[in-house]
C-alpha cells in the first residue's frame, strides 16, 4: 500500500499534524499500537489554555485550577491564588480521542492494534516500512513521509537513526476517587526523599478525587517507592492517608534535547522528539504546536515533490527558533535545582513567601514558559539569587537571553 504520510502514534502530537496533512488533501495512515486510542492514559492532564485552543475545544475539560502550593521538604510552603483559572484538569483520554476524531473527520485513516516495527528499505523516494496487524499479520507499507509520534521509546526514532540517549525521568501515579484538598488548587512537593530530580504532586479531578504522582532521577530506585513516600507525606499533609486508587499510570518523561528531530523522508513530533517541558515534564501543548510546525513544513515538501533531509530541516529551525530557547533556559534552571539539597529547598521557599514575590507568580505565571516568572522573581528579590550559583545571578542581571555556561550535560 502506497501513502503520502504515515503517522505512527494517535497522541495529541500525531493526531495534530495528521489532521492538518488530510485536511490539505493528503492520503494519511495513522497507526496506534494499543486497542484504543487513549488507553493507557499518558500524563496527569494538566493543561494550559494555549491547548484548548489547539484542540478547538473544552469539551474535555473537568475543571478550572486557579492556583499552587509549593511545599518543602519540612513542608513549608508558598502559595498563590489567580482571580482567573490559569490552568485545566482534563480527561486526558477524551482529549486524545478528540484530536484523532478531528483527524479522521478531516481524512485520516486511524488504524488502532498497530504497531510499526521497522524500517525495510527506501525505493523510489519512499521508505517501505514493516507494520504489525491487529491478528499479529505483518504487511508492508510504502510511505513518502513518516511522522514519528511514537512517545519516549519511540521505534521510528531508532529505526531512522535520529536518537541519542536523552535523560529519562520515570514517573508514577495513580488516580484517587476521594481526597481532601483545595478543587481550584494544584499541590507541589519537593525534596529528595520523595521527588530527587523533579517534583511530587496532588491534582484535584474535579470530581472530588486527585491525581498523585511522582516524577524521579532515574537513580536505580523505583519510582513507586518515591510515590508511597508522597501518600506517607499526603497522609500527614491531610492527617488522613488517601485509599483506593482506581488507576495506575507508569511513563518515561525524556528531558533534553536531541540533536536533530528530522531525516531524509522523517520527522520527530512530540515525546519522540523530546519535545517536554524540563522544568514540568509537560508536553502536550509543546508538542501539538511542533506538530503544527511539522504539518506546515511536511505539506510544502510534500507539494514540491522534495522530502529530503535539506528540505525537511526547516521543520528542525522553524520549532526551535520559537521555543529551543525556552527549553535551554528551563533545562539550565532544573540543572541549578538538582544541585540545591533538601536545606536549600526550604531555604528557598522560606525566601518565596510574602505577598509581593506571590503577586509577582500571578502576575508572571505560565505553566507552558515558566522561565519567565522564575527570572522576573529572581530579579525581584536577591535573596533567591544569593541561594543560587553566581552564574544564574549573571545571567538575571545581564538582560541577555543565552544561558551562562553550566556543566550539566547528563544522560541516563
Amino acid at each position: 500500500m502506497d501513502v503520502d504520510v504515515l503517522v505512527v502514534g494517535a497522541g495529541p502530537a500525531g493526531s495534530t499534524v495528521a489532521e492538518r496533512l488530510a485536511h490539505a488533501g493528503h492520503h494519511v495512515v495513522v497507526v496506534e499500537e494499543h486497542a484504543r486510542v487513549g488507553i493507557p492514559v499518558q500524563c496527569a492532564g494538566l493543561v494550559s489554555q494555549r491547548v484548548l485552543s489547539l484542540a478547538e475545544s473544552t469539551s474535555m475539560v473537568r475543571t478550572a485550577v486557579r492556583g499552587a502550593t509549593v511545599f518543602g521538604p519540612s513542608l513549608g510552603s508558598v502559595s498563590f491564588k489567580a482571580a482567573e483559572p490559569r490552568a485545566f484538569v482534563i480527561d486526558r483520554a477524551g482529549l486524545d480521542v478528540h484530536l484523532a476524531d478531528r483527524a479522521a473527520h478531516a481524512g485520516a485513516e486511524i488504524r488502532t492494534s498497530t504497531r510499526f516495527d521497522r524500517l525495510v528499505r527506501t525505493e523510489d523516494g519512499r521508505s517501505v516500512v514493516q507494520l504489525t496487524g491487529p491478528s499479529g499479520e505483518r504487511v508492508e507499507l510504502r510511505a513518502r513521509l513518516v511522522v514519528g509520534a511514537d512517545g519516549v521509546s519511540s521505534a521510528v526514532a531508532r529505526a531512522f537513526r535520529l536518537r541519542r540517549p536523552v535523560e529519562i525521568l520515570p514517573a508514577f501515579e495513580a488516580e484517587f476517587p476521594r481526597s481532601p484538598g483545595d478543587v481550584e488548587t494544584v499541590e507541589v512537593y519537593l525534596g529528595r526523599s520523595i521527588s530527587p530530580g523533579l517534583f511530587g504532586w496532588w491534582i484535584p479531578d474535579g470530581q472530588g478525587g486527585a491525581r498523585v504522582g511522582v516524577a524521579v532521577d532515574a537513580d536505580g530506585t523505583p519510582a513507586r517507592v518515591y510515590f508511597d513516600r508522597l501518600l506517607a507525606h499526603l497522609a500527614r499533609r491531610f492527617g488522613t492517608p488517601l485509599a483506593n486508587p482506581t488507576a495506575f499510570l507508569v511513563s518515561g518523561i525524556p528531558i533534553g534535547m536531541i540533536p536533530r528531530t528530522y531525516g531524509p523522508g522523517v520527522l520527530l513530533v512530540g515525546d519522540a522528539a523530546a519535545q517536554v517541558k524540563p522544568l514540568s515534564g509537560g508536553g502536550i501543548f509543546t508538542g501539538m504546536r511542533c506538530a503544527q510546525l511539522a504539518a506546515t513544513v511536511a505539506h510544502d515538501a510534500l507539494v514540491r515533490g522534495d522530502v529530503s533531509s535539506t528540505t525537511l530541516a526547516a521543520y528542525d529551525r522553524a520549532w526551535r527558533a520559537e521555543l529551543g530557547e525556552e527549553f535551554r533556559r528551563a533545562l539550565y534552571l532544573r540543572r541549578v535545582f538538582e544541585r540545591l539539597n533538601d536545606a536549600d529547598l526550604d531555604r528557598l521557599i522560606a525566601a518565596l513567601q510574602g505577598s509581593e514575590l506571590a503577586a509577582t507568580i500571578v502576575a508572571f505565571g505560565d505553566i507552558d514558559f515558566p522561565t519567565h516568572v522564575v527570572r522576573q522573581l529572581l530579579r525581584q528579590s536577591p535573596s533567591l539569587v544569593r541561594l543560587l550559583p553566581k552564574a544564574l545571578g549573571a545571567w538575571v542581571a545581564s538582560g541577555e537571553g543565552q544561558v551562562p555556561p553550566l556543566e550539566f550535560d547528563r544522560r541516563k
